[in-house]
């Protein structure tokens, strides 16, 4: 992280300890969609256009519900540390890249440290794998469904057999639908790299290039839709996180739910990944919200369970790559005027 500039309430090293929680989000292909700039004030969050996915998420919305994820762990490691974190979004109409900016307070002794959600930030996986066939408990989906509602979403479990028998289907459709697309394929082949790289879909070294060459040329979508569907009806819950309405406020409301849901299911053993093929195809989506019944919008389509192993923690680039000071930023500004 640059030198210089710190916030009023948190020593640098915090911060950077505060940062390093944030990173480890969730994002679509690995993407890490998102920059920090730390001022005198606080610390702002941009989106990261130059990171986006314009085949798979055409207007941003994983994106930005991704960057919601990095906001949540921001601030349960800030609260964690023994400071409160005050969160305004969309703090700029001229600034479509600034999602939030966020200021520290110390917290008193009275307020909670959050330490079952900030233990859980680093034990995160997404598990793509089949889970143990094992139920869970009402009890704790209530707690889910609390969880999304804290953070102004929704969370719905699809109960029936029926309903999750349609919903395996529309995933399958979506498979066929995004594989059957050569520029989704190209953009999903560059997101493949070898774990060294920090960021993307890890692929070991010495087979990158040819599997990246079999992604680009050959549409898959009939066996991956086959194993995704499978993936769906074994799967002990699946359950479909929205919000009420569909703009980048609501994003990032559905990003910050989401990543309290997945801590929160660590807390009770389960581990999550994810079915989006229905929501990210849009003509399936209109489909998945007629089944769902739900007057909102589905942002995240979740499969949850018990984990069967151990899986090792994805790549993440180095806080240097991803956070700067106001005066950096001023100066890039001033030096690319002159040009």
């Amino acid at each position: 992280m640059s030198e210089g500039k710190r916030t009023n309430a948190i020593p640098p090293d915090i911060l950077a300890t505060i940062l390093e929680s944030a990173v480890l989000a969730p994002s679509s292909h690995n993407t890490q969609p998102w920059r920090f700039e730390i001022s005198e004030t606080g610390v702002s969050l941009f989106a990261d256009r130059l990171r986006a996915l314009p085949v798979n998420d055409p207007d941003d919305r994983e994106l930005t519900i991704s960057c919601g994820c990095a906001l949540f762990n921001l601030r349960i490691a800030a609260a964690h540390a023994g400071f409160n974190a005050h969160c305004a979004l969309l703090p700029d109409p001229g600034d479509e890249d600034l999602l939030a900016t966020v200021t520290f307070t110390p917290a008193s002794a009275s307020e909670g440290r959050q330490s079952e959600l900030f233990q859980a930030i680093t034990r995160r996986r997404t598990y793509r794998k089949r889970f143990e066939p094992k139920q869970v408990p009402s009890n704790v989906l209530s707690i889910l469904e609390e969880s999304a509602e804290t953070e102004g979403a929704w969370f719905q479990v699809l109960d029936s057999e029926h309903a999750r028998h349609q919903v395996a289907e529309l995933v399958a459709e979506g498979d066929a639908a995004q594989w059957s697309n050569p520029s989704w394929r190209r953009e999903l082949a560059a997101w493949m790299h070898p774990r060294r790289k920090g960021d993307g879909l890890t692929v070991p070294g010495m087979v990158a290039p040819v599997a990246q060459l079999v992604v680009r040329t050959f549409d898959m979508g009939n066996g991956v839709g086959a194993k995704d569907r499978q993936l769906a009806d074994e799967s002990p819950v699946i359950a479909a996180l929205g919000t009420a309405g569909d703009g980048v406020e609501d994003w990032l409301k559905a990003g910050q739910a989401l990543e309290r849901v997945l801590l929160r299911s660590l807390g009770q053993g389960l581990q999550a990944s994810y079915l989006n093929q229905p929501i990210q195809v849009a003509v399936l989506r209109p489909k998945l919200q007629h089944l769902l019944g739900h007057s909102g919008f589905p942002q995240i389509l979740l499969r949850l369970g018990y984990p069967a192993t151990d899986l090792p923690a994805a790549p993440r680039r180095n806080l240097q790559e991803v956070v700067e000071n106001s005066d950096a930023r001023d100066i890039k500004a001033k030096q690319a005027s002159r040009r």
